[in-house]
């Protein structure tokens, strides 16, 4: 089929690099890997940070009337699909719907999540516009369980499909190496407030009563709050190797060379990094929170209840102290990423999913 593909909050080709990027990415490339001709339709953001930002509210739909009739002028053969990528109360998807509605097009989102909490200012007319979306989809792939529930609450009758996370593992399934002296951790997350920041509190916290043990950790990341990060960690300073930004091959090569992953999850809607580490043959110590559930489990790593330091640093000192432990979870989290979340598995996966729309089954 050829499909118009749209990703409302961050367009696959968007110079800042994020896990909501590369996943607009893999997904175009597995539905590409499928046979379908993908074109990205817009580059429109539709992002309104704030439920009171009406005078960029007014810009974003006004700029999307305007895309809408560009898009319309260039459809002399309309294409066989849209697929949309992650509209939610932020980012809704205010081209598709219309657009689907006037040609006759089957509409389909992906990732696409309701939450009636977010009922606030300018949000309610994005949170409208993504239920009039859901209820007018084809279908509604839903990456995980939490998105599931809340389309099923607000849109009842919405069709449904489910699709797991996943990543291209090619890049990580390289030889593990065996580095001698300290237990090598690792994390890679963009520093920015909130969520992250939240998680980089925890870690440090959890590793700042570990100092008994034998360990190094390795950071992958920078962003607006890297000086405050170095700060929590500043009683670790002769501990903590400062990797910065970097490119995909080396983030693979650095988890290589580590023994286990870390990261709280604090907010994460499943966190494609987790899925990368553990191609790489590393255990993971995470929350049981938000969507890291979907792509963490109890064969892959260690989850620990929502906020509970204690418990959290105790998984900790499990991974590095437990190496037969480390070995075990570390090959059950290659094994299944491999069966389950891979860009193989989810291009067939998706096949599926888009030929059961054009046979109308159900």
């Amino acid at each position: 089929m050829r499909i118009a593909y749209y990703a409302p909050l961050k367009s696959p080709d968007h110079p800042v690099p994020s896990g909501d990027r590369l996943m607009a990415r893999m997904l175009r490339g597995a539905l590409e890997a499928a046979g379908h001709g993908v074109a990205l339709v817009s580059d429109l953001r539709s992002y309104c940070g704030a439920p009171d930002a009406h005078e960029h509210a007014a810009g974003i739909a006004a700029a999307a009337f305007a895309e809408r009739q560009r898009i319309a002028a260039t459809w002399a053969a309309p294409p066989d699909l849209w697929v949309s990528y992650h509209p939610y109360y932020k980012s809704p998807d205010l081209l598709g719907p219309p657009l689907c509605r006037d040609f006759g097009l089957p509409y389909v989102t992906i990732e696409s999540s309701y939450s009636a909490r977010r009922n606030v200012g300018l949000w309610s007319a994005g949170q409208a516009a993504v239920l009039d979306g859901l209820r007018q989809a084809a279908v509604n792939i839903c990456l995980t369980a939490r998105d599931r529930a809340g389309i099923v609450a607000a849109a009842p009758t919405a069709r449904l499909a489910d699709l797991p996370p996943f990543i291209d593992p090619t890049p990580y399934l390289g030889p593990r190496a065996a580095p001698a002296g300290p237990v090598r951790l690792i994390t890679v997350a963009m520093m920015r407030p909130g969520d992250k920041f939240d998680s980089y509190t925890m870690l440090a916290h959890a590793l700042s009563g570990l100092t008994n043990l034998d360990w190094r950790l390795t950071v992958v990341g920078g962003g607006v709050t890297e000086p405050q990060v170095r700060t929590l960690f500043a009683g670790l300073a002769d501990r903590i190797d400062w990797a910065g930004l970097c490119q995909p091959s080396q983030v693979a090569d650095l988890l290589l060379h580590s023994d286990a992953y870390l990261w709280p999850g604090y907010g994460e809607a499943y966190g494609l990094a987790y899925l990368e580490a553990q191609a790489a043959g590393l255990p993971v110590a995470a929350q049981q929170i938000a969507g890291v559930p979907e792509v963490v489990s109890a064969e892959t790593g260690l989850l620990t209840p929502p906020g509970d330091l204690q418990e959290y640093r105790a998984a900790v000192a499990r991974l590095i102290t437990d190496a037969p432990l480390r070995q075990q979870l570390g090959q059950g989290a290659r094994a299944r990423v491999l069966a389950r979340h891979s860009f193989q598995a989810a291009s067939a996966r998706l096949q599926q999913i888009l030929a059961d729309v054009t046979q109308g089954k159900p």
